[in-house]
């Protein structure tokens, strides 16, 4: 069955950027979401889509595989959006960021050997700076992950010389 569903490219843009755009809408088999006549069933708003399959587990009384079957996700991927739900409501439906939330390999001891190494040789270098630090500390560091501590670090003191 064809989705013929319109969703206009103002809303795609919206829930792109909020990060609530489903990847994959064509996985859908739903027949609320496949049914032309019902508006309300958006399959590319991915928050919808997960609050749906879980009432379905909990309210029809579905089994999980086949929710998450009908809903285009994995079990896994349900028993995450139930987690989430669970804990914090529908912003728990919401995708966070991926991966480290932060520079969580540059401790300070790191912080200050990058900072002896940058006043004694002038600019940063973290192309350099980043295998003497595997050496010095046995951690892998992307020169990147440098480059952009120097820039949190530079803008911190830029705020405390203002304040």
């Amino acid at each position: 069955m064809a989705n013929s569903k319109k969703t206009t490219n103002d809303k795609i843009e919206r829930l792109k950027n909020s990060g609530t755009l489903n990847a994959h809408p064509e996985k859908i088999i739903d027949s609320l979401f496949l049914d032309g006549s019902l508006e309300f069933f958006d399959p590319n708003d991915l928050v919808q889509v997960k609050y749906e399959m879980l009432r379905s587990v909990e309210k029809e009384g579905d089994s999980i595989s086949d929710a998450a079957k009908r809903y285009g996700f994995s079990r896994p991927c349900f028993y995450q959006a139930q987690s989430g739900f669970k804990k914090h409501g529908i912003a728990g439906l919401i995708r966070g960021r991926p991966g480290p939330k932060s520079a969580h390999k540059l401790k300070d001891e790191i912080m200050q050997f990058i900072d002896k190494s940058i006043k004694q040789g002038g600019p940063l270098r973290s192309r350099t700076l980043a295998p003497k630090i595997k050496e010095q500390f046995g951690i892998e560091i992307h020169p990147r992950s440098i480059e952009r501590a120097m820039v949190r670090k530079k803008k911190e003191l830029t705020k405390k010389r203002g304040k």
